[in-house]
């Protein structure tokens, strides 16, 4: 097997583990309050974050007052808001529907990136939006066909922005900070923040469940760990567009699994969705492929 077939195999992988995200986010909304989930999924990960540091040798960069404040709401976004909202989504709406909503992550994050650092948007991205909207708009009016929530839905959505804002923050960074640092960052700061609210949930966290706490381990240890170990692999051994791509196989693994896990329906609405927002995701990656290939030329 060659190294770049190495590759595309390890981003699959990692793209199978973030759709399975939406499963199991589904599974904790039907027993655990959403920041205790959040906090008991960062309080498995980190520890295992710390070992794989240790084991690797890496080092955390010194970091300057702007940063270290970049990265506390990078966590309170990206990690507690994002899981947060999924969750708190997912017991509302169908996981077939939040698969479809999670698909569009790459065209926010472009998007916020003209609406804060106002970029100027090219033609193709403009389209990626609009295509992307048209798959939110083809589930989100249409609630009852799959047990889906237009307020559950738009939960999932503000986590994608969540998600969204995580990614803008990163390029604000002024300090390189190697990927596996990153996340241990991420997970240690995104634990503290998360206990925090714990306290005034846990009144109202009577009806635990063990399929709710299996669902909490499966997330830190396979999407989070597990997830991270995939896609730094594959990446390496691929170029960044082609790395992208794979991204367009989360909201597809999402939707395959509610039907396959969850016995959700799969109706019209979803499958139009998914359609749309590939659509969206395939046309950015090919954009952002000419404008790199333009770089290339001028140089």
């Amino acid at each position: 097997m060659s190294r770049q077939v190495q590759g595309y195999l390890y981003l699959a992988l990692a793209m199978l583990t973030v759709g399975s995200t939406v499963i199991a986010s589904k599974l904790i909304a039907s027993g655990l309050p959403p920041f205790t989930a959040t906090a008991l999924r960062f309080a498995l990960a980190f520890p295992v974050f710390l070992a794989l540091m240790r084991a690797t040798g890496a080092r955390l960069p010194k970091l300057s007052r702007n940063d270290r404040l970049i990265l506390v709401i990078q966590a309170g976004a990206g990690s507690v808001g994002y899981t947060t909202l999924l969750i708190s989504g997912l017991s509302l709406t169908s996981a077939a529907d939040a698969g479809v909503i999670i698909g569009t992550l790459p065209v926010v994050s472009a998007a916020i990136s003209i609406l804060l650092l106002r970029e100027r948007p090219q033609r193709a991205l403009l389209f990626a939006i609009g295509f992307a909207t048209a798959g939110v708009l083809s589930i989100a009016f249409t609630p009852n066909a799959a047990g889906g929530s237009l307020f559950g839905n738009a939960l999932i959505f503000l986590a994608v922005v969540c998600e969204g804002m995580f990614i803008l923050l990163n390029k604000r960074l002024k300090t390189e900070i190697p990927p596996l640092c990153q996340s241990t960052l991420m997970t240690g700061i995104g634990l503290v923040v998360s206990v925090i609210p714990v306290v005034f949930e846990a009144p109202f966290a009577h009806d635990v469940s063990a399929s709710a706490i299996a669902a909490v381990v499966y997330y830190a240890l396979v999407p989070t760990v597990g997830g991270f170990l995939l896609w730094y692999a594959g990446a390496e051994r691929v170029s960044g567009t082609e790395a992208s791509l794979f991204t367009a196989l989360a909201p597809v693994c999402a939707v395959v699994l509610a039907f396959v896990i969850l016995g959700e329906p799969v109706g019209l609405n979803q499958i139009a969705g998914i359609a749309c927002v590939l659509a969206a995701v395939f046309g950015l990656a090919l954009a952002g492929s000419r404008a790199a290939a333009k770089i290339a030329e001028g140089r």
